[in-house]
């Protein structure tokens, strides 16, 4: 009997999930609630050690066409309007196969694995469906499906929920979801502006330390490839929804953040809540969790859609070994445990050690991380070292440690 595996959730986790499988040649379902592949503007870095993993997935030489390099990354101090480090991934060209960032919006990798991937593989991807209840047997899960007002039931061996933050697979294995919510909310907002062209000492990616507010800026290519640069603020916290996306509040935040003559075409703004959260397992018998399913976290240093490709080559590495009869499902413990252990000692720890850095507001404590900062960058081995943490290397190393 052939082995047959579901995946909730088209995002990139997903995605990532169906080739990695599907290149094994396990039969693979998606389902996506949504109607199609969803043109959401969030993650966007791509790092080194996950570049690797998606050209080892045969995807490499496409995203890297479509997508932008980005060999370096900056630090700024926002209050004195100075560059306070600068790190070279070219640095780390003796251990990163690809020693930069790939700014590549999640969206168009979504996309390019659920349309061309999928009809040369030949998974199947099913939009506008929703997984309504799981249920576990000793050997297989029945997921009944919803697709407008037709309702069926699907039986396969295993189910993996990569269907973000408010997981409806995880909540119905009653996995707690361990962690907390920041007060304030984040603001997007993409412009066509070149700071680049303004700036010409600025980077594709960087962030800038501001007690009041803090900001990071990034560039992508934008739908149109023409060129979008994305700012990042935090919202007060008695702040309100209009007022932050209102007109007058965007005009307000860029031009405070850089003035210029004339107003700011917006391509694209939306506000967000942001956690800090860890499923308190990632396998529950046959149904596992992977990406924002199993963790969030904030933004800042882009390690939410990279730490959950990860989860999906580790976990699809292990599965696919369980179902060619070559390990004990055991082994899908494991995954639970490296990949949780990821999340919390490194994500986790690193994306808030990020934001305290940026939003520090103690006088002496703030100039003591700049300090470091600029000594850091400065020392060739402890640059290295920061860019392996930054990375998400150092925390794919020690995963692999936990046994």
């Amino acid at each position: 009997m052939s082995q047959h595996v579901m995946i909730v959730g088209a995002g990139p986790v997903g995605m990532v999930c169906a080739l990695a499988l599907g290149r094994q040649g396990i039969a693979v379902t998606v389902v996506e609630r949504e109607p199609a592949p969803v043109m959401d503007q969030r993650a966007a870095s791509l790092h080194p050690p996950t570049i690797a993993m998606l050209a080892d997935l045969g995807i490499g030489d496409t995203i890297i066409e479509k997508g932008l390099i980005a060999p370096n990354f900056q630090y700024h101090d926002r209050l004195g309007g100075e560059i306070v480090a600068e790190f070279d991934l070219g640095l780390m060209k003796d251990e990163f196969r690809y020693p930069f960032v790939l700014q590549y919006e999640q969206y168009k990798l979504t996309d390019d694995v659920s349309t061309r991937y999928a009809r040369e593989i030949g998974f199947a991807v099913r939009f506008s469906t929703e997984a309504t209840d799981i249920v576990q047997k000793d050997d297989h899960v029945l997921v009944t499906l919803r697709q407008g007002d037709a309702v069926e039931t699907m039986r396969v061996d295993y189910l993996i929920g990569a269907d973000g933050g408010r997981s409806t697979v995880r909540k119905s294995q009653d996995i707690a979801f361990e962690g907390f919510t920041y007060d304030e909310r984040f603001v997007k907002i993409a412009t066509p502006f070149d700071f680049g062209a303004e700036k010409t000492d600025y980077a594709f990616r960087n962030y800038f330390s501001d007690p009041t507010e803090w900001c990071n800026l990034f560039k992508v290519r934008g739908a149109d490839g023409k060129g979008l640069w994305r700012a990042i603020f935090p919202t007060r916290v008695d702040e309100t929804e209009d007022e932050a996306l209102g007109h007058a509040g965007l005009q307000a935040r860029l031009q405070k953040f850089f003035p210029k003559a004339g107003e700011y075409e917006i391509a694209y703004s939306n506000m967000y809540a942001v956690n800090q959260r860890v499923a308190a397992t990632f396998r529950r018998g046959r149904v596992l969790l992977a990406g924002d399913s199993a963790h969030v976290n904030n933004p800042i240093g882009g390690m939410g859609m990279n730490g959950g490709i990860h989860d999906a080559v580790n976990l699809c590495e292990k599965l696919g070994a369980v179902l060619r009869g070559e390990r004990s499902d055991d082994v899908l413990d494991l995954y639970s445990r490296q990949r949780r252990h990821a999340a919390t000692a490194f994500v986790q720890a690193q994306s808030i050690q990020n934001k305290r850095l940026l939003e520090e507001r103690d006088p002496a404590i703030r100039a003591e991380h700049l300090r470091q900062l600029r000594a850091a960058a400065a020392d060739p081995e402890r640059a290295r070292a920061f860019m392996r943490r930054a990375s998400l290397q150092d925390s794919l190393n020690d995963a692999q440690s936990v046994t």
